[in-house]
């Protein structure tokens, strides 16, 4: 472990999520879920998400438009952060639940659509007590 690949990778620099509606999905990952709105070019718009930016636009090809990876979002308070996804009428999949104990922390996780019917999750990692 602490290797890097032959190329050299040392991490994820962007993740891309698909769009249909270009501006109903601004304001949700910008207004509903709050990242940093970084830019916009013609058909995506760019979010930084802690170390990663996030790209959200239409799909270049046909064959690219699908529902995308699952991202996991990571939140200091997962309880809290679902009541604002309810507040804000975002479609929840699953409520926050626990998925592991883990040595010092528990992990949550909750699933929940963004506009474009795109699943993703909130994670958080509980101190034990």
């Amino acid at each position: 472990m602490g290797t890097t690949t032959g190329l050299g990778i040392a991490g994820v620099g962007q993740i891309a999520v698909n769009a249909h509606d270009l501006p109903r999905a601004v304001g949700f990952y910008r207004d509903v879920l709050g990242l940093p709105y970084l830019f916009e070019i013609p058909d995506a718009a760019f979010f930084q998400c802690g170390g990663v930016r996030l790209m959200v636009g239409k799909a270049e090809k046909p064959e690219f438009d699908h529902p995308g990876s699952i991202l996991y979002y990571r939140v200091p308070d997962i309880h809290a952060a679902a009541g604002s996804l309810r507040a804000a009428g975002v479609r929840i999949r699953d409520e926050p639940h626990l998925i592991a104990k883990m040595p010092g922390y528990d992990l949550w996780m909750m699933f929940f659509y963004d506009t474009e019917q795109n699943l993703a999750a909130l994670m958080s990692e509980v101190a034990s007590s």
